[in-house]
């Protein structure tokens, strides 16, 4: 047997080793999967809820399928403000590497209730046709519908705060009566529902003057590079900026994480919760070591070195980071499931799961790393006393 097979087999030996002595005191084994499993959970759903949240404020711009955004100067989120020239839009339909352009209308509407008072909603309208803008996730009703004139389309779980809407109810909106088309499901960001109307229904209801618009949209021809598009719409229109899609969305996350309370607030409690799941799963393995200098007395007594205590240890925290993992996941997707509503999702992406397993890999690993500086530390002859 060659010296490297003779390592290996040592390596084996000790990994087999490790794992026994987990298995032998199950007491033990339980709780410190239970506290990994717990790690794992509280981290992942901090993490999928905070992931939630952002989708929640950029799923209109996802949504949105357009190449470029002509934007009101310094306009970094959605939101009901300055409105651009139509001039934008015979721009950008004129210059070359476009294949379309449509005009988006938004602003804050109320609708009122029926037993007085009212209720926002953020109206958005759309040019009939290529609808570029919405509306999308329909769970009644279809797009169609708001081709007829003073139709809007609501999201479906606010139909009781907008006073027990269906198909066809009449409400007041903006003071013009509009009828309901049909509904969305999910389209509610942290702040009123969407609504759809036709493009110049939503410009009657929000009062906005024909050569004003919210924002314009630009698809690309075949084979236009962006960078070249972009550069020359913001020539053409010089008082307004050009985005990507992805930009805008960036610049929508930024102003929500580091301008809104909300963002602030949420992003702090995320990082509080992955530092607690991480400083559990760091005292539990380094607690288990402890517990069980004997033990790794004994071992070195009998001659095993502080280096194939390193490989027992490594075996140790895999196990428990792997079996830990799995069912912490598990219980976290049918968490997700559970939590699903129109309100709150938990997003669980595929590469947020693969990013907590290997972070509590690493960080069991790490963990027994500190506590083998302890191992190294034990004499042999401790047994004896």
């Amino acid at each position: 047997m060659s010296r490297l097979e003779r390592r290996l087999s040592r390596i084996a030996a000790m990994a087999a080793l490790g794992i026994r002595m987990m298995l032998h005191d199950r007491l033990k084994l339980a709780g410190t999967l239970i506290g990994v499993v717990f790690a794992v959970v509280l981290s992942g759903q901090q993490l999928g809820t905070f992931l939630g949240l952002l989708e929640k404020n950029t799923m209109f711009v996802d949504q949105t399928e357009t190449d470029l955004w002509i934007l009101p100067a310094a306009t970094e989120t959605l939101g009901g403000g300055a409105r651009l020239s139509t001039t934008a839009l015979t721009q950008a339909r004129s210059a070359e590497g476009v294949a379309w352009a449509e005009p988006l209308l938004e602003g804050t509407a109320a609708v009122a209730l029926l037993d007085g008072g009212s209720e926002p909603v953020h109206l958005i309208g759309a040019r009939h046709g290529r609808w570029a803008g919405g509306p999308w996730n329909l769970v009644e009703g279809d797009v169609g519908a708001l081709a007829r004139p003073d139709t809007v389309i609501f999201e479906d779980s606010q139909r009781e705060s907008l006073g027990g809407l269906n198909v066809g109810s009449r409400r007041e909106m903006n003071g013009h009566l509009v009828t309901a088309g049909g509904f969305t499901w999910g389209l509610l960001p942290f702040g009123p529902s969407y609504a759809f109307a036709e493009y110049d229904t939503a410009r009657l209801l929000l009062g906005t003057p024909s050569d004003r618009t919210s924002y314009v949209l630009v698809g690309l021809a075949p084979g236009a590079d962006v960078d070249v598009v972009r550069a020359a719409l913001a020539s053409r229109v010089p008082d307004a900026e050009v985005k990507t899609t992805a930009e805008f969305r960036g610049d929508i996350l930024t102003d929500l994480l580091t301008k809104t309370p909300m963002g602030i607030t949420f992003g702090m409690s995320t990082a509080f919760g992955l530092i607690v799941g991480f400083v559990i799963v760091a005292l539990l393995m380094f607690s288990a070591v402890v517990e069980r200098l004997r033990e790794f007395g004994t071992l070195k007594a009998v001659g095993v070195t502080n280096g194939d205590l390193g490989w027992l240890l490594g075996a140790q925290s895999i196990t428990y980071a792997t079996f830990g993992s799995a069912i912490g996941l598990y219980l976290l997707t049918r968490m997700g499931e559970a939590m699903r509503s129109p309100e709150i999702a938990l997003i669980l992406p595929s590469w947020l799961l693969g990013a907590v397993i290997a972070s509590t890999v690493v960080l069991c690993v790490l963990a027994s790393g500190l506590a083998l500086l302890r191992v190294r530390s034990v004499e042999p002859g401790m047994v004896f006393r």
